[in-house]
């Protein structure tokens, strides 16, 4: 279909002309009037009329860039290889970028008079407007935003951070990519509030000390306290000892107690039996004596509990003899001496032995080499009127034996109730080498022995 000659020239008389007194007739665009050239103009055959072309369509800032949970989409440029990457960062960093069109169009098929058009606003950063002749952001020191300003800018978690710690966003110095205020300004901005603390009155010796005394911290200051009420007793010697080996004993050794309740009415009276007899004439003879003589017994059928723990060597290991210790109290502190050998002695040995370690322990003339090498302890906490109790292992050793009180209690005996003489034995050991089967049968042994203390000829 062809057109007539005044189809085409009204369709020419359509197309917009460039002003007169336009001072930029060989430019696309003016930078008065912004009105386009003529060969902008292009005849459509489709359309039959005359098209202007379309402008390049322009990102929407207000959308998210990237979709959630979805990749970025590639682009669709070509890629640029590394030589033209660096050739146009270089070339953009030196030469200055083109100055912004000073108006916008205000039509595509509008004009306006030339004439001076004002520059475009420049956006204002935390309530600071850019100046315009700057092409680049110039590396200077933050200042302060005003009072009574716009909102200060940070991002969400800043600002309930400033929240929390009360303080005033548009008082803050920020820091951060186009005046954002970050999380190291806010702390800053707290530190900077703070007033520093005053100089103590030693501060000029300590300015004289050494540099390596102040580095060292400050020791701590000792409490007060009253003389009148109170009384502070130094920790050393035997106490200070015994503390860091019950310390150690406790933290390094596994610690077990399993108890049992036995009538010893039948040992009572063989004690009174013995003190009438001319082989223990002079000793001193107690049920103390005769449960020493059931644990050595106890560990002669049992010897796998007469053993320590090697820990630098990672072994067991398993003693042939006996060194019996016995906790002692005396006005020094609590004391473990021990009898040397106390398998190999006869029953009115062990009593002379035994009462020898006690006499020498009170006097507290007891020597250390009588307090090393113990093998088994026990402890009699029935003196003080004390049913049981839970013993700590004296260190290097497997097992300890605390003897309750013994008291007269109902009992039922031969399928009657009777008053008999009862106590309780706990035994405590090492359970990384003695193992809850082990340690019931050797306080079992015990029991049965002072149950029926002829067990001390048949099982000896």
């Amino acid at each position: 279909m062809t057109r007539s000659p005044t189809a085409r020239s009204s369709a020419r008389s359509r197309r917009p002309r460039r002003p007169s007194n336009c001072p930029s007739p060989t430019t696309a665009w003016c930078a008065n009037c912004a009105s386009p050239r003529a060969p902008r103009w292009t005849w459509a055959p489709r359309s039959s009329r005359w098209r202007w072309p379309a402008e390049p369509r322009r990102p929407n800032r207000s959308r998210p860039r990237y979709r959630l949970g979805r990749a970025p989409r590639p682009s669709r440029s070509r890629p640029r290889s590394r030589s033209r990457r660096v050739a146009s960062r270089s070339s953009s960093a030196t030469a200055s970028p083109p100055p912004p069109p000073s108006a916008a169009p205000q039509g595509l098929r509008g004009r306006s008079p030339c004439g001076p058009v004002p520059a475009a606003p420049q956006p204002e950063l935390n309530g600071r407007a850019a100046s315009p002749q700057a092409t680049a952001p110039a590396p200077a020191a933050p200042v302060p935003a005003p009072a009574g300003q716009d909102r200060p800018l940070a991002k969400p978690p800043v600002r309930k951070l400033a929240k929390d710690l009360g303080v005033d966003l548009t008082t803050v110095v920020p820091s951060g990519l186009d005046g954002v205020i970050t999380r190291e300004d806010v702390h800053a901005a707290v530190r900077a509030a703070v007033p520093a603390p005053e100089a103590p009155a030693a501060e000029p010796a300590l300015a004289q000390a050494p540099a390596a005394e102040r580095g060292r911290p400050a020791p701590a200051p000792v409490a007060a306290y009253d003389a009148a009420r109170e009384t502070r007793i130094p920790v050393k010697g035997v106490r200070k000892a015994t503390a860091a080996a019950m310390v150690g004993s406790a933290f390094t050794a596994p610690h077990v107690t399993e108890f049992v309740t036995v009538d010893v009415t039948r040992t009572m009276k063989l004690v009174e039996e013995l003190k009438q007899d001319k082989e223990f004439t002079g000793l001193r003879v107690n049920p103390l004596l005769l449960i020493a003589k059931a644990l050595l017994v106890a560990v002669k059928r049992n010897p796998d509990i007469n053993a320590s723990w090697d820990e630098a060597s990672q072994e067991i290991v398993l003693k042939h003899y006996v060194n019996l210790g016995i906790a002692a109290a005396t006005p020094r502190g609590l004391i473990v001496p021990n009898i040397k050998d106390a398998h190999a002695k006869t029953l009115p040995q062990l009593a002379e032995s035994l009462g020898e370690l006690v006499a020498t322990a009170r006097e507290g003339k007891t020597s250390p080499a009588a307090m090393q090498g113990g093998t088994v302890t026990i402890t009699n906490v029935g003196v003080f009127g004390v049913d049981t109790g839970t013993p700590i292992l004296n260190p290097g050793e497997s097992a300890i034996l605390a003897i309750g009180a013994i008291k007269l209690q109902p009992w039922v005996h031969k399928g009657k109730v009777k008053p008999r003489q009862v106590t309780t034995l706990a035994l405590s050991f090492d359970h990384r080498l003695v193992d809850g089967e082990l340690g019931s049968k050797v306080l079992a042994d015990v029991a049965a022995i002072l149950e029926q203390p002829k067990r001390l000829i048949t099982w000896a």
